[in-house]
């Protein structure tokens, strides 16, 4: 199998590491996992026919063999096969499940995202603008706030560059934030965990701040959960598995009305440039979703048979 685009995300550096997780690490040797779309070529399964476009977990590599499992049918011509990666894929379902389900978001509230240009930040976000709350989103650089209102219609952001980020946040959510979806954990973390307002929920998505720290820092202001009768609730899209679907048809519904905009940063380069395109990642050098094109849209594509994955 020829896959054409992988996704590049922040969770693989979480991926490498031995010891307990949600999941279990990427052994030596093994294809590094990634979520990837490619398309059909030669099938012996009833589900998939010759030139379907498919997305799955197909790994860092160019070819690979699939019994089906795992595997869903795209379309290439509702929307641009990078975005099945971003916002019809795992970010947009991370952002939904995790802000409607864990964040509970009311109208009127107060919702901050960190990591706000990011793949699930900027979708997150928008939701949030979608369900009526004001939002607010922390990025790094001009460049990036700038994208996070202009583009994706958040109400102001925060330049954790160049500003203090407590004082920006006492400016912008003067009563308090409502609902904080955590990306980047670390300072950022600690700085909201001051501003939370009664009955907070905070969604912990990732921390991409500590994944390569040898000591990670843990929340220093964690006892603003208890004066503020707040909530901090950790959140891995797998859990919500039997609904993609669900979420999947109400993003793809949010597209189509111009109420959700999609941002895919698509690098080429092929596998080979797979680690120099995740390091993007943690210098904060993407703005939106991360892609890695291994090949072209009209290149050959992915078998799938009666064999296992690999």
């Amino acid at each position: 199998m020829q896959v054409l685009y992988l996704s590049i995300d922040p969770a693989m550096r979480g991926w490498m590491n031995a010891g307990r997780s949600y999941i279990r690490p990427v052994e030596l040797g093994e294809v590094m996992r990634a979520g990837a779309v490619g398309r059909v070529t030669a099938s012996r399964h009833p589900g998939f026919a010759v030139g379907d476009h498919v997305s799955g977990t197909f790994g860092v590599q160019e070819f690979c063999l699939s019994d089906g499992r795992g595997v869903t049918k795209v379309d290439p011509a509702a929307a641009p096969l990078p975005t099945y990666l971003g916002t019809l894929g795992m970010s947009g379902l991370t952002a939904y499940f995790g802000l409607i389900d864990i964040g509970r978001p009311e109208p009127g509230q107060t919702v901050v995202v960190s990591g706000a240009a990011g793949a699930v930040g900027s979708i997150v976000g928008q939701i949030a603008k979608i369900l009526g709350c004001r939002v607010i989103g922390i990025a790094g650089g001009e460049r990036k706030c700038r994208l996070v209102v202009d583009e994706f219609g958040f109400d102001a952001a925060i330049d954790y560059q160049s500003e203090d980020v407590r004082k920006a946040l006492r400016e912008h959510a003067p009563d308090g934030v409502d609902v904080y979806f955590d990306n980047v954990g670390g300072d950022i973390l600690d700085a909201v965990l001051l501003r939370l307002a009664r009955g907070a929920r905070v969604v912990i998505c990732g921390a991409v701040s500590q994944y390569n720290s040898t000591r990670p820092q843990g929340p220093a202001n964690y006892m603003s959960l208890l004066v503020n009768r707040a909530s901090m609730t950790g959140m891995v899209v797998f859990d919500y598995a039997d609904r993609y679907a669900e979420g999947i048809a109400q993003l793809a519904a949010w597209r189509a009305e111009g109420r959700l905009t999609s941002l895919e940063d698509v690098v080429p380069g092929g596998v080979e440039a797979f680690p120099r395109t995740l390091m993007r990642l943690f210098r904060g050098e993407n703005h939106g979703k991360l892609v890695l094109e291994v090949a072209d849209g009209h290149s050959t594509g992915t078998a799938i048979g009666e064999g296992g994955s690999r």
